[in-house]
């Protein structure tokens, strides 16, 4: 799970596109971006993301939209 924690406000539109980026990018780095949860108000925005290193990641972010995580914490699914 990676968090964005930014300066300001952000939107969930602009959050949507740079997921999108996202999707067209992950392939080749052995990612998948899964779901995206948004705090618009508090500028906080949070990716589930299946990925062979936290570093492969945060490449994906990088080439695709330049808005790299400011934290990624290993987690595992509960029931």
């Amino acid at each position: 799970m990676d968090i964005h924690e930014l300066d300001g406000p952000v939107t969930a539109a602009d959050v949507a596109q740079a997921h999108a980026a996202d999707l067209q990018t992950q392939g080749q780095y052995g990612v998948s971006y899964r779901r995206y949860w948004v705090d618009e108000e508090g500028g906080r925005i949070f990716c589930l993301v299946e990925a062979p290193s936290a570093e492969l990641a945060t490449s994906v972010h990088r080439e695709a939209h330049g808005l790299v995580a400011t934290r990624i914490h290993p987690v595992q699914e509960g029931s």
